[in-house]
């Protein structure tokens, strides 16, 4: 298999030795067809066969813990009002002492502050670009089928549980500071990324990008669309990981392990960034940014929006000024309103406000 990432300068030096809300929408169509709100997409969760009678490959103890919260979601469909229904969405499992939280990830948060973080009012934005708003999550639980939810359900908590490992390793005490990397380093090729084709869609443009520096191969939003069971309400965190497992190599152990969704709320900016170069550097693989995006951190915005997916592919620590971050930008204003700037992909700015954006989001995660 050909190497996916690209270090235009490493590279070059080697051969000269030798990655509004909506409440009541259909998922985009398939080839075969539409299908229901969180039916999974097809794409496979489950270990090798023979392993154990579930062919997940995970043990009984933790199969239990999987049936344990998938039959808790019962409650879902019986919640009265916002605040229930928040309540009754928010379960979250236990595998080997790391706890993990059905549609926010991995994350130490209590399940009440997660309830709330559902049910706060959100800031109105001037623009909506595609991620899965608190409102959406909640719509989306509401117009579930009780069978359909229990099978995404139990497929997201198989993966997450597969992925434990790699959440083990990402907490621990990390051996690299930020003394041990270079100055600045990249990944990635500006060659293959492209403006989101749809309002909603920054989603599929971000896996688009990211499965392009894969595959070298370009397949169509609307491909990635249905994948990540994207609607006009957007796409969320969960499915994003969860297709870059299943439709690229980035999740291999030589470059970044299962991808999950990690809460970020209690790290430093330092940690943050620590982040952002081991998962650059050490892993060659890219960085699902999940911010706010809003003027006060991207300055070549013309209206705040709302939560947003970056493709993450760089930094620099730039030690005479402010640290960066290298990502691509799949939102461009001008697309939709030609009155508006245009916004070019590759971007280069400040790594603390991607931080501060980071924080903003409800969620407080990204992929990695």
């Amino acid at each position: 298999m050909h190497h996916p990432v690209r270090r235009p300068r490493l590279w070059a030096a080697l051969a000269a030795a030798l990655a509004l809300v909506v409440v009541a929408v259909p998922f985009l169509p398939d080839s075969a067809g539409p299908e229901p709100a969180l039916t999974p997409s097809g794409d496979s969760t489950s270990g090798p066969s023979g392993t154990d009678p579930s062919g997940t490959g995970l043990t009984p103890e933790v199969l239990a813990e999987i049936d344990r919260v998938v039959a808790e979601g019962r409650a879902v469909g019986r919640a009265q009002g916002r605040a229930a229904t928040a309540r009754a969405l928010v379960r979250c499992a236990t595998f080997e002492g790391q706890r993990y939280c059905l549609g926010h990830g991995w994350t130490d948060a209590p399940e009440a502050e997660l309830a709330g973080r559902l049910t706060a009012r959100p800031t109105r934005a001037a623009e909506r670009t595609g991620d899965l708003g608190p409102g959406a999550l909640l719509a989306r639980a509401i117009r579930t089928s009780p069978a359909a939810r229990a099978r995404a359900e139990r497929a997201e908590l198989t993966m997450a549980a597969r992925s434990v490992d790699k959440v083990i390793e990402l907490r621990k005490r990390p051996r690299r500071t930020a003394e041990d990397y270079p100055r600045k380093d990249k990944i990635l090729t500006s060659r293959q990324v492209k403006a989101q084709n749809e309002y909603y869609w920054c989603g599929p443009a971000t896996m688009q990008a990211i499965a392009w520096a894969w595959k070298e191969r370009r397949h169509d939003q609307a491909y990635w669309a249905r994948r990540l069971r994207t609607t006009t309400a957007g796409t969320g965190i969960t499915d994003m990981v969860r297709v870059i497992n299943n439709h690229t190599g980035f999740d291999n152990k030589k470059y970044a392990g299962p991808y999950v969704a990690l809460d970020i709320a209690d790290y430093s900016f330092d940690k943050w960034f620590l982040l952002m170069m081991r998962h650059i550097h050490d892993y060659d693989a890219p960085v699902v940014l999940h911010p706010v995006l809003e003027k006060r951190f991207y300055p070549y915005l013309d209206d705040d929006a709302s939560g947003h997916f970056q493709v993450g592919r760089g930094y620099d620590k730039n030690p005479r000024g402010n640290p960066q971050i290298g990502y691509f930008e799949p939102w461009d204003q001008s697309r939709f309103d030609p009155t508006e700037p245009s916004i070019p992909r590759v971007q280069w700015r400040s790594a603390y406000k991607s931080y501060r954006a980071n924080q903003a989001h409800f969620q407080h995660n990204v992929g990695v």
